[in-house]
């Protein structure tokens, strides 16, 4: 099962916590070129009804970044969460080598 997901290049000096109040989730993306990463943003609903339907290291998820014309299959590999209320604060793809 693969599931696509629009991501979009983290704007630089915007910190997390005000991503996170205009609705956008701060998510990193490893293994596309080496050992460079992208730093991302993805849409907070996008991401409640991806974590509804994705498994963390289990399913595919096809990742598209249309400001860096990167299109490519990923895992995602972490999802980290406040504690006590659940809020989303981050998310961690890593890219599959025939990507």
């Amino acid at each position: 099962m693969s599931i696509k997901l629009e991501s979009h290049p983290r704007p630089e000096g915007i910190k997390p916590n005000a991503l996170r109040r205009s609705g956008l989730i701060p998510a990193n993306l490893y293994g596309h070129k080496g050992a460079e990463s992208i730093s991302l943003v993805v849409d907070a609903k996008t991401v409640e009804r991806l974590l509804k339907e994705a498994a963390v290291n289990r399913t595919e998820i096809e990742l598209n970044i249309p400001e860096l014309e990167w299109n490519g299959t990923t895992v995602l590999r972490e999802v980290q969460s406040h504690p006590a209320k659940g809020f989303i604060y981050h998310l961690s793809f890593f890219a599959s080598p025939q990507s």
